[in-house]
């Protein structure tokens, strides 16, 4: 049977709050516009490691002054090889954008070089430490709030939670408008530092420095500092390091070419992120800075370089104010990579498939929500305090380097492209040193916290391969299904009409009975108390004679008597039982089923009986019935719940019956034309373009289109029934549907379960 395709039909604009507050929504095909130019590239993937130049070198300094009070001078000599090791991952970076132009992050570069465990420890390293990201970056820059007016230290976790949701807000409404918004405090930082830097070495050279004033100095040691305190020091101040990787996770945000503009933002960002880095250690010994439980590092320089009443004085505030901007909006790298990096592993059946989902402004909206829910918690459960989130930090970044910067060598050895060994080489130095780096974090944080880390990546890894075994058992189910429901023997169908009340709603529900059911139904009642005794002689005139009204015993539950006569009747795959539930609602609600437990009760627990089909007959006062019966059964593919669902459909007999497909974009609908072709089906197929990727407002106007000529509608939907966490992982679009259409005029919904239950 031949696929017709229809277009999109008038568009429909409800009023929604999201509108105000995200923007209009984009098209699949507007995805080109949201592509960035370096300038804007930078703010938006690289303001994570060029924030940390406000607390890398702290960090480092607390560990060594924790050991020994004459020890802060070591914190330079740390920062260089830090700043070496910073060169080398951008320089290896650098190559690996090249190749991979789409993405090369090193889930990518791992699956493609090295294999499933590797890759799926390398994102699940990058996914943890991402949600870390955001996290320390919001209570660092909330701890710069707090330098200056420390009456607001007993706020913390709430403005560290409310900067949260601005930035989640700002994502949402897309990559270009949340880069412009980024853009003037990232680089307005960038020159603040660098200012600092230069004046506060005029100072060193010229003889002017000042010694720093430090309120509420953290106590200091009076041990001797060894290796191991050294190792640590320099893991503390790695922190310098992270955000690198958000770049080659979003390659294919750039403009063309993409890894050529990335490579090049990369080496801005190195240069940019190393000067500032060396510059603030350096001064930070030199105008003997120490950490504080009151004021920062990078704000004790500040005031002492710009000391109040002097002519350069507002810089003080402008490089407090740059700072706090840049901290928060910091976690903006995260937002960038951790959505995307769900949706590969998503595309990947390694995570739930709605981290593929577009939003309304082409980001992966679901990714934002739960990298902030996870965000939320621990500033929650850390009090936004950036010492105590600090040791979880680094470990998962620096994994995810190795094995990234690993999976490089490996790809040179195999193309052996010209000049393969040179590339090669830079990316095995690159891989030795990260990977130097994380076992010295493991090492020397574990006991401190960062053993909370080391066991998340394996528990993640477990979960994302769980998923992945449940994506394939379910596509094996309802591909290898699918022929067997399609080539199943002609259905037949017996109709149980349940009569709670004699109204409108039961007038239409036994209209539409007597439609799908022309052979004959029964019709059953369950009393209750607040019941119609003479209810059954009242039926009689009410429908004729035809059929008669069965009273059930209530006894052990209503819903359990509907359940027994379903059970009675015999069920499979060419057998349904289609179960006509009358619902009155005084308004077009959602609310309103919330006035009829016992309906909403027993459509529960029918969707998990084998066999039975739901048909929901939804009524509003001034609602009338008699009109002509058209049939749209929605499909999102040639699978087995679809097939079984147009089984049912065809038993109805009705001349009006269509299936129905919503694409987001061209190939998407050639594809499920191609399918439904394939599989021979007997019901034509009408492709409908939902280019917003939301089905509401293109499924909303086809059916008022149908229901403005005269007909009602019954939307039938195949409904995947799945026990346990299983549900989670499935896009629920049946439940969206019915959600939209329970209250839409002139529609029945009827939920075809499609049971996998084990």
């Amino acid at each position: 049977m031949s696929a017709v395709t229809r277009p999109e039909g008038r568009a429909l604009e409800p009023k929604r709050l999201r509108r105000v507050l995200v923007g209009r929504p984009m098209r699949s095909g507007q995805i080109h516009e949201t592509l960035l130019p370096k300038w804007l590239a930078l703010p938006i993937f690289a303001s994570d490691p060029l924030s940390s130049v406000a607390y890398a070198t702290e960090s480092a300094l607390v560990v060594l002054l924790a050991i020994s009070a004459t020890s802060a001078h070591l914190v330079f000599p740390i920062s260089i090889g830090i700043a070496c090791l910073l060169g080398i991952v951008v320089l290896s970076y650098r190559q690996t954008v090249r190749v991979y132009e789409t993405s090369g992050g090193a889930y990518v570069v791992a699956r493609e070089n090295l294999g499933t465990a590797p890759s799926l420890v390398a994102a699940a390293a990058l996914l943890t430490d991402y949600v870390l990201t955001v996290a320390v970056s919001i209570s660092a820059g909330i701890y710069a709030i707090t330098s200056f007016a420390p009456s607001l230290a007993s706020h913390k976790v709430g403005l560290s939670l409310a900067c949260l949701f601005v930035i989640v807000l700002a994502n949402l409404r897309g990559v270009r408008e949340s880069g412009l918004l980024f853009a003037l405090p990232t680089y307005a930082f960038v020159t603040s530092i660098l200012v600092l830097v230069v004046a506060g070495l005029v100072e060193v050279v010229t003889g002017h420095a000042h010694r720093a004033v430090v309120p509420h100095e953290l106590p200091v040691g009076a041990g001797t500092v060894g290796v191991f305190v050294l190792l640590r020091a320099f893991s503390s101040g790695s922190t310098a390091l992270t955000g690198v990787e958000a770049i080659a996770n979003g390659v294919n945000a750039f403009r063309h070419p993409q890894g050529k503009n990335a490579a090049t933002t990369l080496a801005v960002l190195g240069a940019l992120a190393i000067a500032m880095f060396l510059g603030v250690s350096y001064l930070a010994v030199r105008v003997h800075a120490r950490p504080s439980a009151s004021d920062s590092v990078v704000s004790q320089i500040a005031r002492t370089v710009f000391p109040g009443g002097s002519f350069g004085g507002f810089m003080y505030y402008a490089v407090q104010g740059t700072t706090l901007l840049i901290l928060v909006l910091a976690a903006n790298t995260s937002f960038q990579g951790f959505p995307r990096l769900s949706a590969l592993l998503a595309r990947d059946r390694f995570a739930p498939r709605q981290f593929s989902n577009l939003g309304d402004r082409l980001v992966f909206s679901n990714g934002m929500f739960v990298l902030a829910a996870a965000a939320a918690a621990l500033l929650a459960i850390y009090k936004a305090n950036t010492n105590s989130l600090i040791h979880l930090y680094v470990i998962g970044v620096f994994t995810a380097f190795t094995l990234s910067q690993a999976g490089m060598v490996r790809y040179w050895l195999r193309t052996r492209t010209v000049g393969w060994r040179g590339r090669a080489f830079v990316n095995g130095i690159g891989a030795s040193a990260t990977g130097l780096v994380a076992a010295i974090v493991i090492w020397t944080k574990f006991a401190e916290g960062a053993w909370l880390v080391t066991v998340a990546i394996p528990v993640l890894v477990f979960a994302m391969l769980g998923v992945r075994r449940h994506y394939a058992r379910v596509g094996r189910r309802l591909s290898a299904g699918a022929a067997a429901v399609a080539s199943a023997p002609g259905a037949r169908n017996r109709t149980l009409l349940v009569v709670e009340e004699l109204n409108p709603a039961a007038e239409r529900a036994l209209l539409f009975a007597r439609t799908i059911a022309p052979d004959g139904f029964r019709a059953i009642h369950v009393p209750s108390r607040r019941s119609d005794p003479g209810i059954g002689p009242r039926w009689f005139h009410f429908a004729d004679g035809v059929p008669l009204l069965e009273t059930l015993d209530p006894f052990g539950g209503r819903v359990d008597a509907v359940l027994e006569q379903v059970w009675r009747l015999p069920r499979g795959e060419s057998d349904f039982v289609t179960v006509v539930v009358a619902e009155q609602l005084r308004r077009r609600v959602l609310a309103e089923e919330a006035r009829h437990p016992f309906e909403f009760a027993l459509k529960l627990r029918l969707l998990t009986e084998p066999g039975v089909v739901v048909a929901d007959v939804p009524t509003v006062d001034e609602e009338a019935g008699g009109r002509p019966l058209a049939v749209r059964i929605f499909v999102s593919g040639a699978n087995a719940a679809s097939m079984r669902a147009l089984n049912w459909a065809e038993s109805l007999r009705l001349a009006d019956t269509r299936a129905v497909n919503f694409a987001f974009d061209d190939s998407e609908a050639a594809e499920i034309r191609r399918r439904w072709l394939a599989e021979d089906a007997r019901v034509p197929l009408e492709v409908l373009a939902a280019p917003y990727r939301d089905i509401g407002d293109p499924l909303l106007a086809y059916l008022r289109e149908l229901t403005g000529g005269g007909s009602d509608v019954l939307v039938v939907l195949p409904e995947l029934i799945l026990r346990g966490w299983a549900r989670l992982l499935h896009n629920q679009r049946a439940l969206y549907v019915k959600r939209l259409l329970l209250v839409e005029p002139h529609v029945i919904l009827a939920s075809v379960p499609y049971q996998l239950l084990r």
